[in-house]
């Protein structure tokens, strides 16, 4: 915590705003006020109607669960040759709420959206001997390789093209990154903190709203480090960009060629690939942001066949849910740098101009 305290401070262009306050609990801790985004309360928000169940903000083959699940019902993995305990899933969930909670003490923090994918299945000592058809679920034990959870601070809000955008703090776990066969050492974790799109619930991630593997041996390092990039992502910045991808257009010419190259890009040599910018979406999800140019409800394409980049970067957070737990957030921050480059590449700049010529 120390650590990250001075770089609040030194953030003054932020649209949080750092103070640092007594406290009878802690010596110093970091407080956000609540935000001033000017929200117009008769603007019709394109977000999902609250009578409707709300998107998952990622698919997958993944299943939502509660943290009082994860706590309860499920075993946590050890580190075999010492036999050293993992920071579980759950609490990791629960250090990141904590420091939402700490930092936007003035807003409704709410719960954490969780979702799990590859359960890893078990069983108690004494159900070794047992054949599956006898097994009750006392003598089974289960854990999850992959969780992915979300926390969202609605109050800190702000509206593109009457998409509302809510600030969500998150992360990822994927047990098969870690060596568990090993001695316990440093442990890896990805934590975000970005926008979450209310229309469709895609995630907004921006470059230094991410980290992607944070190691880490205890929770209060964890602590320390998530708190520091809380402190150190500026809102308004990501806003500002991403908003200004309304002013770029694409024919859909020019959209069937970016489509068509992102296709190519995988079938180039490692040398040719290297002297292009990065790209890390698959073929399947390249066809599903193909098929939403023309019929995505929310962000299509207009009836002249033009289609800015704000919608085309939605496109692809939108196929991005396709994709597994642990390769979730690096397609998301990809899709950001992505778009923001090819916006650029029409305008003349050369760095992702072979997208689009």
């Amino acid at each position: 915590m120390e650590q990250a305290i001075p770089r609040a401070e030194s953030h003054s262009n932020s649209v949080l705003p750092f103070t640092l306050r007594e406290d009878a609990r802690d010596a110093t801790q970091l407080i956000i006020p609540s935000p001033s985004f000017e929200v117009l309360e008769e603007s019709p928000f394109r977000e999902t109607p609250e009578e409707q169940p709300r998107k998952p903000f990622i698919e997958a083959n993944t299943k939502a669960v509660t943290l009082s699940h994860l706590q309860n019902d499920c075993i946590t993995p050890v580190f075999s040759k010492d036999n050293e305990v993992t920071i579980s899933h759950n609490q990791f969930i629960e250090t990141a709420w904590e420091c939402a909670q700490r930092m936007f003490r003035n807003c409704t923090v709410e719960e954490p959206e969780i979702r799990v994918s590859h359960i890893v299945k078990g069983r108690t000592p004494e159900a070794i001997h047992k054949a599956v058809k006898d097994l009750t679920d006392d003598d089974k034990t289960i854990y999850y390789e992959r969780m992915m959870f979300c926390i969202e601070i609605p109050a800190v809000t702000e509206v593109i093209d009457g998409c509302r955008l809510n600030l969500t703090v998150g992360g990822v776990r994927a047990y098969n990154q870690e060596n568990l066969y090993s001695k316990k050492g440093f442990e890896k974790f990805k934590v975000f903190i970005g926008f979450k799109n209310m229309v469709c619930c895609n995630m907004c991630v921006a470059t230094d709203g991410l980290a992607g593997e944070m190691r880490v041996t205890n929770t209060q390092e964890l602590t320390a480090k998530i708190t520091e990039l809380i402190a150190s992502y500026n809102a308004k910045r990501h806003l500002e960009r991403m908003r200004a991808l309304l002013d770029t257009s694409m024919s859909e010419s020019q959209f069937a060629q970016m489509v068509g190259k992102a296709r190519l890009y995988q079938f180039l040599s490692p040398a040719q690939r290297k002297q292009l910018p990065e790209f890390e979406f698959t073929d399947c999800q390249l066809n599903v942001i193909a098929r939403a140019y023309y019929n995505d409800t929310a962000f299509a394409c207009d009836r002249q066949r033009e289609i800015d980049l704000w919608r085309v970067f939605n496109l692809f957070t939108g196929a991005n849910k396709s994709s597994y737990i642990d390769s979730f957030l690096a397609r998301s921050r990809n899709a950001s740098v992505f778009t923001e480059g090819v916006a650029k590449a029409l305008i003349g700049e050369p760095e992702y101009r072979w997208f689009v010529e």
